[in-house]
């Protein structure tokens, strides 16, 4: 049976937070999940995993008689009963498959629309599927033109003109909760593109140094010398959180980066100054308890879809024009399809001429050499 496109996953418009933490992958993850699945689901020729703070897609070569693999490997591996997925999940195939990837991989689908990051993140994915072993030809076709839509849609349109992510929406955020932001001090745990990007919008916005915090203490000064701030390791936070009037969290981490006492103690130290929080992360960095302390406000990724800019019109603007490209680009993965379709047919056509021409020279000969006429054999 013929292998087709699948697209299998769940997304901030059809799974609350608490969902996506649990079915995510991290980075270091990835290729050892694309390992069990196609190690267990023999069905499954090809496959890669896209998992950011917003989504995770599965995206694999099977056929439609088998629709149900993908989610059924992915409720085992991850532990989530079938029922939650059956309720937050979609399915997707072939150039519906094409077409949905390309909007993801344009910003289209994003949480912000156009935001800039996903490009980079499903090409990340692609790369991930090749170092597993697990993306052959139909993926690799799909990533070439996917990637190269995004790349179109960046170029031809005004969608990444403007200065609205993720990134952007928590300094917004942290600007209507401040009178004046300059005045405040800021940590950022993390040193990933979300938290650069967060950087450099408070920078923007006027604040005259950034403290960094992360594991790699070599990565936090690496973005704090181009903030002015200082470099902290994770097991300084809750030591110095009493210091801060803005904390902004986006790392890998599986587990909570703050808990629920630490925050508490920083709220007594600075005598119930309040504290604003943004969790970025997926899983969270900052225990959801948290936001029962009178004395902070913490919003998690979620919260961020309330902070509309101007800009966001004008991203959907452009987004009119990029749903055009993504037409055009199915109608090229279809097109595609088409001829790599005629192009086996004929190869079949070719393998099954030849075979039958040396049967029937294999037949002549042998009578040939059972003494038949030569002239009546040919």
């Amino acid at each position: 049976m013929q292998m087709t496109i699948l697209a299998y996953g769940i997304n901030h418009k059809t799974a609350d937070i608490s969902l996506r933490e649990r079915i995510a992958f991290s980075a270091s993850e990835i290729q050892s999940a694309l390992t069990r699945l196609i190690g267990s689901e023999k069905n499954i020729n090809e496959a890669a995993i896209l998992s950011t703070c917003n989504r995770t897609e599965v995206y694999c070569a099977t056929t439609q008689s088998h629709e149900n693999a993908v989610k059924n490997w992915l409720a085992s591996d991850r532990q989530i009963i079938q029922y939650e997925l059956d309720q937050a999940s979609y399915t997707l195939w072939e150039k519906d498959a094409a077409s949905h990837i390309m909007r993801v991989a344009s910003g289209l689908d994003s949480q912000i629309v156009g935001e800039p990051q996903i490009m980079g993140q499903v090409k990340t994915a692609y790369e991930l599927a090749r170092a597993a072993g697990t993306l052959g030809t139909e993926l690799n076709v799909l990533s070439d033109l996917s990637l190269r839509v995004a790349k179109r849609i960046r170029t031809e349109t005004e969608i990444g003109n403007h200065p609205v992510s993720i990134a952007y929406a928590a300094v917004t955020m942290a600007q209507q909760i401040f009178t004046d932001i300059k005045k405040t001090r800021v940590l950022l745990i993390g040193a990933g593109k979300t938290i650069e990007l967060v950087a450099t919008h408070m920078q923007s916005a006027g604040v005259k140094s950034v403290d960094i915090a992360n594991r790699t203490i070599s990565n936090a000064a690496r973005i704090a010398l181009k903030t002015g701030g200082s470099a902290l390791k994770l097991s300084q936070i809750n030591e110095k959180l009493h210091r801060y009037d803005i904390v902004i969290s986006s790392t890998g981490s599986t587990l909570p980066i703050l808990g629920k006492g630490a925050v508490e103690k920083a709220c007594r130290q600075r005598r119930h100054k309040p504290i604003f929080m943004v969790d970025i992360a997926v899983p969270r960095d900052i225990e959801p308890e948290v936001q029962t302390l009178s004395d902070v406000y913490l919003y998690s990724i979620d919260d961020l879809t309330e902070v509309i800019d101007e800009n966001i019109s004008n991203r959907t603007k452009a987004a009119e024009k990029a749903e055009q490209l993504i037409h055009e680009g199915t109608l090229s993965y279809e097109k595609e399809l088409r001829v790599r379709s005629s192009q086996d047919l004929m190869s079949r056509l070719r393998e099954g001429a030849g075979r039958q021409r040396d049967a029937e020279v294999a037949k002549a000969l042998l009578r040939i050499e059972s003494g038949s006429n030569p002239e009546q054999v040919i």
